[in-house]
């Protein structure tokens, strides 16, 4: 039996929770840890760009109460219904806006003020602005704190840009349009460039576009997940998630990857293989997860929307085998499938798992029957991986299948 292996792309997911570090130097020295081994050790290669994610304190950014986590590679809620973005996907993006000491670079969505004061020693200036008045203020507040005095913020609706302050030389936005709103396009220098993730809700490409005679060039990066863009982009959006009835893309890998050579339907890649082989539980193909390393990232995840007040349960299922895979430094790092519901404002609700599957197993298949769903849900998260464990761990055929509140299979759903 022939078996043919692609190398995916990788990207960051929510990973078990750390002790919590609390001292400078205990913060210092996990800063330090999650840079060597969730940015360098997933590709980010620019010294500077490295230096400055190592200097940054990101804690100052996130709320005291997830402080214990700022220095784990995840998004976290930093209120309002918005997120800091993982540390990866910031040095990522700003690794992909090229900086320069002579850069005046206009940032869409300031939100906690961590990716411009990660820019703030790269470039000349950094203006920001902030759609939602609260995380706007509190922003601005922490970013004269730390005296980050070449940042420059206000609130405002980000469609619209920062004319007066125009042109600029690059472009970084950490929300996603539909599309790329044209006030950016006529606000860029010619010959500079903008690093943005656009698409659907939950299914989003991040690109890196040059201006070249007034219009953009485009290169994709990346699958991934940003809040949307609100304000005029949003009343602007033509494809609108159907809450009511959630569905996985791409479940059982056959889709392929995309033109970026990750896997369709499915971003925060890290580690992960698409193998082809005729031994696939669903098809001709399943993903691959391995690692020798405790604590290591590999994992992916797609999010979906769901509406708890129309969906009132789930069964939730996966094809799974194992090789050789041990629990990570602590007992929660174990491979398995999971399933987190998140209220309006981003806010965790409830989680389920399939497995652990520990040690080396042929496939099977784990299932969670009648998972309540929450009434406050309206987006769920599913996660695959080793989520620090090592060896390796394969996934297959994931499914969910939504029930009605009369306890019906929703149409157009196989069972």
């Amino acid at each position: 039996m022939m078996t043919a292996v692609v190398a995916l792309g990788c990207q960051t997911s929510t990973p078990p929770r750390a002790s919590a570090p609390r001292s400078r130097s205990s913060m210092e020295a996990a800063r330090h840890r999650m840079v060597e081994s969730a940015i360098r050790g997933a590709g980010v290669t620019d010294e500077a760009v490295l230096r400055s994610m190592r200097t940054t304190e990101r804690h100052e950014f996130v709320p005291d109460e997830l402080r214990d986590r700022a220095y784990v590679d995840a998004g976290l809620p930093i209120g309002e219904g918005q997120t800091i973005s993982s540390p990866f996907i910031v040095a990522y993006m700003t690794q992909a806006l090229e900086p320069r000491a002579t850069d005046r670079v206009l940032e869409i969505g300031t939100g906690s003020g961590y990716q411009a004061a990660v820019l703030s020693p790269l470039v000349q200036d950094v203006y920001s602005i902030e759609i939602v008045e609260p995380l706007g203020k509190r922003a601005a507040e922490v970013l004269g704190r730390l005296g980050y005095d070449n940042v420059h913020t206000k609130v405002g609706d980000g469609y619209l840009g920062w004319e007066e302050h125009a042109p600029f030389d690059k472009i970084v936005v950490t929300c996603s349009p539909e599309n790329v709103p044209a006030p950016l396009v006529e606000q860029l220098a010619e010959g500079g460039m903008v690093v943005i993730p656009v698409g659907e809700r939950h299914q989003q490409v991040l690109f890196r576009m040059v201006k070249k005679d007034g219009a953009l060039v485009a290169t994709p990066l990346r699958p991934t997940l940003f809040v949307p863009m609100t304000g005029a982009a949003e009343e602007r959006r033509r494809v609108l998630p159907d809450a009511a009835r959630p569905a996985l893309l791409n479940p059982d890998f056959e889709d392929g990857v995309d033109e970026t050579l990750n896997l369709r339907g499915w971003y925060y890649q890290r580690r992960m293989r698409l193998v082809e082989s005729a031994d696939a539980p669903s098809g001709q193909r399943y993903v691959e997860f391995s690692s020798d390393a405790p604590g290591q990232p590999a994992h992916a995840m797609q999010a979906l929307a769901i509406d708890g007040r129309e969906v009132s349960r789930l069964d939730f299922r996966a094809m799974m085998a194992s090789t050789g895979a041990r629990e990570g430094a602590h007992r929660e790092e174990v491979p398995t499938a999971g399933l987190t519901f998140y209220d309006g404002d981003r806010v965790p609700l409830d989680t389920v798992t399939l497995g652990p599957m520990l040690g080396t197993n042929d496939w099977q298949e784990r299932v969670r029957h009648h998972i309540h769903v929450p009434t406050e849900a309206r987006e769920a998260i599913v996660r695959i991986g080793l989520f620090g464990a090592t060896g390796t761990v394969s996934f297959d055929d994931v499914q969910l299948f939504p029930v009605d509140a009369a306890g019906r299979l929703l149409p157009g759903f196989r069972d």
